[in-house]
Formats: structure tokens, C-alpha cells, sequence
């Protein structure tokens, strides 16, 4: 968003308190003022981490969507890339096999048939 303010941050607060139906224990944020200022008027009574690399464990389940948002930069909208990543990553799940230890024949097999069952799903949607 443009700006993180306190406003925006205390928006936020309310948006996820109501999301969750119940206060949490403590709330962990990165160093922005504006989530301690947010913090102090929405829940007063919530202990506040904020500190390098406790939210880490969030961030990193971004990290996959990061990946591919960073290849695909061409897209001219937000909202076009997303559109893409979600039909994309389901075709993507028929094409790689499983990881496992397989050895190529298997391999070449398994892109065969999902071939074939693209295929078939491209001329009954055609």
C-alpha cells in the first residue's frame, strides 16, 4: 500500500481481531512504529514482539509465490499475474513429477500421460 501509517496499521488490527474472533497473547511485527502506535489503541492488553527475526517463519512461507511473482515481472497488473498464478500452478502440479527417486523411464512416462490428459482437457474445453 502507499502509505503505513498508524491509520492504515490500526485498520489492519481491526480487520485480523475480527478475522480471529479472539484477541491473541502477543502479536509479532516488524520494526514499524506504526504497528506499536495501531497496537496500543485496537489491543492494549497484547504483548508486542517486534524484533528482526521473529516474524521470519511468516515470511518464509512467502517465499515460493516470491519466487514466481519475480519471474513473471512482464505482467502489467497485479491482479493479470494473479490470474495466471492460479491456473499456472495447477497445470504446473500435472507436469513435474513427484520428487522422489524415479528413474527416467518413470519420469518419461509420467509426462506422457500428463501430456495425454492435457491434451484431452484442451479439446473438451476447445
Amino acid at each position: 500500500q502507499t502509505r503505513r501509517d498508524t491509520k492504515a496499521a490500526k485498520r489492519l488490527l481491526k480487520r485480523l481481531l475480527k478475522k480471529q474472533g479472539v484477541a491473541p497473547k502477543r502479536i509479532i511485527t516488524d520494526k514499524l512504529g506504526s504497528y506499536g502506535a495501531a497496537k496500543r489503541e485496537v489491543m492494549p492488553g497484547v504483548d508486542h514482539w517486534s524484533h528482526k527475526g521473529l516474524n521470519n517463519r511468516a515470511e518464509n512461507s512467502h517465499v515460493p509465490l516470491r519466487k514466481r511473482e519475480r519471474v513473471m515481472q512482464g505482467f502489467r497488473a497485479p491482479g493479470d499475474l494473479q490470474r495466471f498464478v492460479s491456473v499456472f500452478s495447477a497445470v504446473r502440479n500435472l507436469f513435474v513429477p513427484p520428487r522422489s527417486r524415479r528413474s527416467a523411464h518413470a519420469t518419461h512416462l509420467h509426462r506422457l500421460t500428463a501430456m495425454a490428459e492435457w491434451k484431452s482437457a484442451a479439446n473438451i474445453a476447445a
